[in-house]
């Protein structure tokens, strides 16, 4: 399966999208702006045609990278430490209180 090279069609029904959001990720890729899931992600494919105008056809290898970064896995939340509150109160010179007694 490593060589095998899909049409457009047969690779956006592989990743479960349509082929508009597939030509849309394609020209994001190609300027850079291209993230699922918070990852930079770029997809190398083939086009042909004499001024390269022609059919676009994309590796097999490159739709499984894609269907990876698609991948939710499970991750724990961290968990925060409460900052202690100050028990006094740095650098107030005045008594505290209400000013009219």
């Amino acid at each position: 399966m490593s060589g095998e090279i899909l049409a457009i069609s047969e690779a956006a029904a592989r990743l479960g999208i349509t082929t508009a959001t597939l030509y849309d990720w394609l020209g994001q890729s190609d300027v850079g702006l291209l993230r699922i899931r918070g990852r930079s992600v770029t997809v190398s494919y083939f086009q042909g045609g004499p001024k390269g105008q022609g059919r676009i056809r994309i590796p097999a290898a490159e739709v499984d990278q894609l269907l990876d970064a698609m991948r939710v896995t499970p991750s724990t939340v961290p968990v925060r430490r409460t900052t202690p509150r100050p028990k006094n109160f740095p650098g107030i010179t005045v008594p505290l209180g209400r000013p009219d007694r």
